[in-house]
């Protein structure tokens, strides 16, 4: 029997903040999202004593509501951001390699027409610079189409003085999932991480930060931890806590906002995915995923709520109207739109540029309290950020004596298997995938049911399928079905989810992409989830006033 390690159950959350707070770390990483995980991975597996905490859930800001590309960065050779292109474009194939099965090669269709963004040439030209820079393997290099063989590849697309495509390679990937996987490596390799734990206070002796005091947002508590070095990895919250510090000086956050509808392939048959421009320039992709075709995105700039930030009418109806001009036979409307989400991303501030234009490059800003805030970058740069960040980490306690040189290894994140994906790399996925579909098939699961765990939890899916026998019973007396029950209580168990929406959204994806399935298990699922931690009538109710709200939200606009 497979074994699940409770190290980071969402069980033992409050003995672990009480672990966490009784011996000092060499490094603490505020931020549970993917900038935060990846330094938490790199600095674990070269050596150093890691803890990661996040105010909400691991990946509930930005890291699980962007366009859920790895993509290689061609929108920044527009900009002429070549080092970007360059370096993102080799890190999106590591980030496959090392997680094939949270990430999935996509091959993209660029429709270009007269008086467009794209011409023929300048889209070849781009293409084929982007393979070179990119590093692109042979089989996955630009071709070009004339304008019948385009529209063979996606009869939807607007036939108006269309003059052809190019089409390239994407990677297609759960941001949520990929972040969570990063994070559980991480843990398996002896860091420490807990969600729901804000961070009150910078704690500071002789001008230097030492610690922070963080409160326990189910529990209650506060708990101090101490480490050599504190690392800022808060994504959009990384200037509340440069403001904590007194640091926030000089290049500052500048966030924009970006949403994306989601919709039934029944009412928008997507067959490949499109990456198009709007009349106002703006680049938009349109996927289709798992039976869904989603839309996205804007890019406004943003002065709102942090922790939520929603959808307004006038977003809806901009995605809307990008998509009815490319897709002209389709006549989307709102009551066509299934579910949506919407992510800041946070940007440094350039004076004077269009959100749009703004880099996407990383920075790291140490203060003079030795603060070291990581502000900037992209999803499919996060293992290459983090291991930048953690050079600097590791040569600054060198530095100090902290720790001797010879103590850490370099960084070894390059060809390290995440969380899951210890099936020999991309190649061996496929047969991987069969196999596991056989066997859970063995086990009483449908084809799709059994495609879908292996599909999403990788070479952790034995431990799944052992809980399906374990909880087969539990799972009738909960009326729900066994392949639910089980990924429930691997969610609970071996990934720290805590409240229903954990599991609902950056577990599962369902809220975005099967909103019905999410509004099918609510009720058994919050039932189990209030037995096993105890939960009284009050916050079973609040609970799963939570999540009817985002239920409600992922539908339902705002005006303003």
């Amino acid at each position: 029997m497979t074994e699940i390690t409770h190290n980071f159950s969402g069980l033992k959350r409050k003995e672990m903040l009480q672990t966490m707070s009784e011996k000092p770390f060499d490094l603490i990483v505020i931020g549970g999202g993917i900038t935060g995980a990846g330094i938490a991975l790199d600095a674990q597996s070269r050596g150093l004593r890691t803890a990661l905490i996040d105010m909400q859930d691991f990946a509930a800001g930005t890291s699980s509501r962007s366009t859920k590309l790895v993509h290689g960065g061609l929108r920044y050779l527009k900009q002429l951001e070549i080092k970007v292109v360059a370096e993102v474009g080799k890190e999106r194939a590591i980030v496959y390699e090392n997680g094939p099965h949270v990430t999935t090669p996509e091959w993209m269709l660029l429709p270009f027409y007269k008086g467009g963004t794209f011409g023929k040439l300048s889209t070849s030209l781009g293409l084929r610079v982007y393979d070179f820079l990119a590093g692109v393997k042979r089989a996955e290099r630009r071709k070009m189409f004339r304008p019948q063989e385009t529209l063979g590849h996606e009869p939807l697309l607007k036939k108006e003085d269309l003059r052809g495509g190019g089409y390239y390679v994407e990677y297609r990937t759960d941001d949520a999932r990929l972040t969570i996987e990063v994070l559980k490596k991480a843990v398996e390799l002896g860091a420490q991480a807990v969600n729901y734990a804000k961070v009150e206070e910078l704690l500071v002796k002789n001008g230097k930060v030492v610690g922070v005091r963080v409160a326990d947002q189910l529990g209650g508590s506060s708990y101090s931890l101490y480490a050599s070095k504190i690392v800022n990895a808060a994504g959009p919250w990384v200037d509340t806590l440069r403001e904590m510090d007194h640091s926030k000086k000089g290049k500052t956050l500048h966030l924009t906002k970006g949403v994306h509808l989601v919709f039934d392939q029944s009412k928008f048959p997507l067959r490949q995915a499109i990456y198009f421009d709007t009349p106002d320039g703006r680049m938009v992709f349109a996927i289709p995923r798992d039976g869904k075709t989603y839309v996205g995105t804007t890019d406004t700039n943003y002065k709102g709520d942090i922790v939520n930030p929603r959808i307004t009418v006038a977003d809806r109806a901009y995605v809307l109207r990008a998509a009815n001009e490319m897709f002209p036979t389709l006549g989307l409307t709102e009551t066509d739109v299934e579910s949506s989400w919407t992510g800041l991303r946070p940007l440094i501030h350039q004076e004077g540029k269009d959100p749009s234009e703004i880099s996407r490059r990383d920075e790291i800003f140490v203060s003079d309290s030795g603060l070291i805030s990581m502000a900037g970058g992209k999803l499919t740069g996060y293992r290459k950020m983090a291991e930048t960040v953690v050079d600097k980490i590791a040569a600054m306690l060198v530095a100090e004596g902290v720790i001797s040189a010879t103590a850490l290894s370099p960084s070894r994140t390059r060809t390290l298997p995440i969380s899951g994906g210890n099936i020999g790399g991309s190649a061996k996925l496929e047969p991987f995938l069969q196999s596991k579909v056989s066997q859970g098939q063995r086990l009483g699961l449908s084809r799709a049911e059994a495609a879908l765990l292996a599909r999403r939890y990788g070479s952790n899916v034995d431990a799944v399928f052992d809980l399906l026998a374990q909880y087969k019973d539990e799972a009738e007396c909960q009326k729900m079905p066994a392949a639910v029950l089980a990924s429930l209580v691997y969610a609970i168990e071996s990934e720290m989810a805590v409240k229903p929406v954990d599991f609902f959204i950056r577990r599962t994806g369902a809220l975005f992409f099967d909103i019905a399935w999410a509004r099918q298990w609510k009720a058994p699922v919050i039932a189990f989830m209030a037995g096993r931690f105890g939960w009284d009538e009050a916050q079973q109710a609040a609970y799963t006033a939570e999540l009817d709200q985002l239920l409600h939200e992922a539908v339902n606009p705002l005006e303003a």
